[in-house]
């Protein structure tokens, strides 16, 4: 909450904002990334690119009602100040927090969040479904998909624009260009925004030639034959915009933190009644000189020193992969890295540097990243794939057309495998094992520490010779830091139970058996290092006569647990029961990890309450 008597502390809905001058926008906006520099640095959370939002949002809210009209954010990751302004400044404090206010737009929050977003590239294709779905119902409000130059380098973002410049139907697609997307952007696209900022001159000329037209309109022949001279000037001033060629009204660009003049442009887009793109240029990170420097650093952060600009750091899984794949690289040349818009969070930036050539970002773009890949390694190289799990998802066809069924030799590095924690919902990777493992000839295999990361990873790389996928979590290793490359390993012995798991969820089941044996208890742990295929020659026999309890950071459907039941029951292997611990038939909430691991009852206390009510229960039930 701001200081007392601030004007932020008077803003309750975007009404409020009604009646203020200039001069008080101006003061507001330095209040608005104040507030925000304040909350985030204790909260966490997208600090750059919300800073450099804060005029636009305010010109968004001053012309539109988005109660009615429907602003529909691409990614969402600069949502934050769009909260402030609609009624969600007390609960900042919650931001990200378990049971607090999402760090995404979610519309069981509030009225003015029109739909949830936390993947790139498709704001022009739901903001056009609702822009149609008003024209068929008669209805008069306005849509708005708010888009940043980074999902441009998605394809869908296209297939969306193409469409509505084709339909007809009002729809006001903002292009908030900074230059970012979480990296640097890259490629055709991005020179071509380049290009159009160095033109200002244009939008000028272009809205006094409007001014005039409005004025007069009974010249109708003269303004027809400035409109020739007009288009001829455009095409030799901005080398012939792509949104124009695709049918779109384009206006801009603009200085995204010039509030009136955002204000103006957007108020000419609502009036015009048709496609329009306006193109407004912002600064990641303005009014904070460490997030200015390094937006990057500052796109996504846990809390951090706001006078030193020190953002907390140490190694973790995406590090250490980082630091293994350099080092195989630097004996290797076949070794290539691709990514998309993902270098740092993957930890990629160490082979970026040392292997410039070799090290390919080719934007938000998952699919084209996927097939590329699938083409390198076509032609010899060994191409490995660092993505997020979440967003791996987007290149299922690609995975499976162009990678599996090919049988090629394409290292996969899902990095957030399970729960990611605070980025909730469209964050979590609770999906990745399950589908790859659905894809004929793919190996799975699950580190479950550093030092099983570097085995898995250099085996992967150097002795496989068909696709392989290394699922790995956001943050570090437990108390488990056992090396090797083994597709089963035996960490304990139990006589009355065994747990069988992978990955990091290792520690929990180890916790889960201390537990047990203090209570009289025999049980064991199984660790399985490669889930696809499962090693069941190994695996079944030390399952006979025992309580099996299947623990997996996984979405119920399609895990593992189903599998070894499947198993199980297709053999007839005696076993007392089998119960299956995982993330459930849900879309998991925000938290630290922590926090849903309890939730989802996947903590060393659950398993071992589970385990031994079974066991009180003659472990007869499955």
């Amino acid at each position: 909450m701001g200081e007392a008597g601030t004007l932020l502390e008077r803003i309750d809905s975007p009404r409020d904002l009604e009646g203020l001058s200039s001069e008080e926008i101006s003061s507001l906006c330095g209040e608005i990334r104040a507030f925000l520099l304040k909350n985030i640095s204790v909260t966490g959370g997208h600090l750059a690119s919300n800073l450099g939002v804060v005029e636009l949002t305010v010109a968004i809210h001053r012309v539109f009602d988005t109660s009615r009209d429907r602003l529909v954010f691409d990614v969402g990751h600069q949502c934050y100040v769009h909260k402030l302004l609609t009624g969600r400044r007390e609960a900042f404090s919650t931001l990200r927090k378990y049971g607090g206010l999402s760090g995404f737009p979610k519309p069981r929050e509030s009225i003015h969040d029109a739909f949830t977003a936390g993947h790139a590239s498709t704001a022009v294709s739901e903001a056009l479904g609702m822009a149609r779905a008003r024209t068929l119902s008669g209805e008069d409000y306005s849509v708005l998909a708010l888009v940043g130059d980074g999902a441009l380098t998605g394809g869908a973002a296209y297939e969306g624009l193409n469409d509505a410049a084709d339909s007809g139907e009002p729809l006001i697609v903002i292009l908030n260009d900074n230059g970012m997307a979480i990296a640097p952007n890259v490629g055709g696209v991005a020179r071509h925004l380049a290009n159009l900022r160095l033109k200002p001159g244009y939008r000028k000329m272009k809205r006094g030639y409007r001014k005039v037209e409005d004025a007069l309109p009974f010249l109708g022949w003269f303004f027809r034959f400035l409109r020739g001279i007009k288009n001829a000037v455009k095409r030799s001033v901005l080398h012939n915009s792509l949104f124009e060629h695709m049918g779109l009204e384009y206006l801009g660009p603009v200085d995204g933190h010039d509030e009136a003049a955002v204000e103006e442009a957007l108020r000419l887009a609502r009036d015009m009644a048709c496609p329009v793109l306006v193109h407004v240029i912002t600064k990641k990170g303005k009014g904070y000189a460490f997030a200015e420097e390094n937006p990057d650093e500052y796109h996504g952060v846990s809390g951090f020193d706001t006078d030193s600009g020190t953002v907390p750091g140490g190694d973790d899984f995406s590090a250490v992969f980082g630091h293994v794949l350099t080092d195989l690289a630097s004996g290797d040349p076949e070794i290539c890295a691709v990514t998309a818009a993902m270098e740092a969070g993957t930890g990629l930036h160490r082979f970026a540097g040392a292997f410039p050539r070799r090290y390919f970002d080719v934007g938000i773009a998952e699919g084209h990243a996927v097939a590329m890949a699938a083409g390198l390694a076509k032609q010899g190289k060994r191409p490995v794939a660092a993505v997020y799990s979440t967003f791996l998802q987007r290149a299922y066809d690609m995975l499976l057309e162009d990678v599996a069924l090919q049988g090629l030799h394409v290292v996969f590095g899902v990095d957030r495998s399970g729960l990611v924690g605070a980025d909730g919902e469209t964050h979590h990777g609770l999906y990745d094992k399950a589908f790859l493992s659905q894809m004929p000839g793919f190996e799975v295999w699950c580190p479950a520490s550093y030092g099983e990361m570097r085995d898995m990873l250099s085996m992967a790389v150097e002795e496989k010779t068909g696709p392989v996928a290394l699922c790995y979590p956001r943050g570090g290793e437990g108390t488990y830091s056992g090396r090797g490359a083994e597709p089963l390993k035996c960490l304990r012995e139990g006589q009355d139970c065994v747990i069988v798991t992978c990955g990091v969820l290792v520690n929990e089941a180890v916790k889960a058996t201390d537990i047990l044996g203090a209570g009289g208890i025999s049980a064991g742990v199984v660790k399985l290092g490669r889930v696809r295929p499962v090693d069941y020659d190994a695996l079944l026999p030390l399952l006979r006569d025992r309580v099996v309890l299947v623990l997996e950071e996984n979405a119920r459907i399609g895990g593992i647990g189903e599998r070894i039941a499947a198993k199980v029951s297709e053999t007839g292997t005696p076993v007392r029961s089998i119960l299956l611990r995982n993330t459930g038939d849900r879309f998991v909430g925000q938290g630290t990890r922590e926090e849903l691991i309890r939730e989802c009852g996947l903590d060393g206390e659950s398993v071992a309450q589970a385990i031994q009510k079974e066991i009180l229960n003659g472990g007869k039930t499955t």
